[in-house]
């Protein structure tokens, strides 16, 4: 691969990440701590952003197949959510922080589809196989996430903000406005302009069985990984884990994400095809979840954020592969936008919902808990690995 278009799209899948990864996994820590909101608050400030992946990925995916230029779209999607960010940091109640984390969420959510088609067009563009290449730029997503909440660490350890939480918003806030004035850096991506309705034609994958069993139950292993995003930084907290010390502690599962993704995708994809990757992947968060159900001892706790890193590689980014192997060169965007619509949008804002509620159920007296509150995403996560084994085709 050419090296200058190597480092563009490394640089565009880095900050993409990095952008997501400075506040998703803390921000629940202020919302449930110095805001004082309630699970079920929580998990409607979360729900934002899968309310806006059903939405704008797959406006953005027809926007990018017919009209307007990929990179065009992330830069003006990303300058507009910095200055939303910016105004998130002000909100102290539930009902002004949603509107804004809403508003911000649907200019992200039209960005995380483009920068994956982008990707997959330009490695095409140069002949070059995307099980192979494309890891090698993925890899820069975990890695983003992780180095962002080692800073994020560091910053907490010097300038004592962990207990307020403000910083993770104005730590995204940064990032995106550098990763608006990157955009206008990336490879010329102009739109296929088919003659087709792009979306129209993504949907109608979903009238091939084994495709549609892929997509429902991606959908579900998605929405249980909400209980990861909203419970986890809190978990850690209740078990005796330092707030400051939280953000380094959960980048352990980046690290393994982007180690997975380097040496370990590449041949998983190879010798156990997609199906069994597939499989893996979902079996890593039911692992993650058993030792949650168990809460202790405190160093298990934190070695299985490892696991959601494996999972994450080895069923979500298996699961967008799969979707561009499957995808004609003219919905590429729009395909890649049914794919997070389906599980970061859909799956996640239930998920979200059915987070928040258990959450609520099982706190009494501002103590959760958590043995009964994983064990919700446990079966689930089970029954969902026991019916792709049996039904999936692969």
């Amino acid at each position: 691969m050419d090296w200058s278009l190597y480092i563009k799209l490394s640089v565009m899948m880095f900050l993409e990440y990095a952008i997501w990864g400075a506040w998703a996994p803390v921000l629940a820590a202020r919302l449930l701590g110095p805001l004082k909101m309630s699970g079920k608050q929580t998990g409607w400030i979360y729900a934002t952003l899968p309310l806006a992946c059903i939405i704008s990925p797959l406006l953005a995916g027809q926007l990018a197949d017919k009209w307007v230029n990929t990179e065009r779209l992330l830069a003006v999607a990303h300058l507009i959510g910095a200055m939303l960010l910016y105004a998130a940091v002000r909100k102290n109640t539930f009902k002004s922080l949603f509107l804004v984390m809403l508003f911000y969420s649907l200019c992200y959510a039209a960005t995380l589809p483009l920068v994956n088609a982008l990707m997959f067009q330009k490695l095409a563009d140069n002949n070059l196989d995307i099980s192979k290449h494309s890891p090698n730029i993925l890899i820069w997503a975990p890695i983003a996430w992780a180095l962002v909440g080692y800073s994020l660490t560091g910053w907490r350890w010097k300038f004592k903000t962990g207990e307020q939480g403000r910083d993770c918003l104005y730590l995204a806030a940064i990032l995106s406005v550098i990763m608006a004035v990157s955009c206008l850096f990336l490879p010329d991506t102009p739109p296929a302009k088919s003659g087709k309705v792009p979306i129209v034609e993504a949907m109608a994958m979903l009238g091939n069985t084994n495709f549609l069993i892929f997509i429902v139950i991606s959908m579900v292993v998605a929405g249980m990984m909400q209980f990861y995003f909203l419970g986890t930084a809190r978990f850690m907290q209740d078990t005796g884990i330092p707030p400051k010390n939280v953000p380094a502690s959960m980048a352990i599962a980046q690290a393994v994400q982007a180690i997975a993704t380097f040496f370990v995708l590449g041949y998983f994809l190879t010798n156990l095809e997609y199906k069994w990757t597939l499989t893996v992947g979902a079996a890593c968060w039911l692992l993650m979840y058993i030792v949650y159900v168990r809460t202790k001892p405190r160093w298990l706790v934190v070695a299985s954020q490892s696991l959601h890193g494996l999972a994450y590689v080895f069923f979500i980014i298996a699961g967008q592969i799969l979707a561009e192997k499957l995808a004609p060169e003219e919905i590429r965007n729009s395909m890649q936008a049914l794919i997070f619509a389906a599980t970061v949008g859909v799956g996640l804002f239930f998920g979200t919902q059915l987070a928040g509620v258990v959450m609520d159920k099982f706190r009494k007296e501002d103590k959760f808990q958590w043995r009964s509150i994983f064990l919700v995403p446990c079966l689930v996560t089970a029954a969902c690995v026991i019916v792709f084994i049996l039904f999936f085709k692969g």
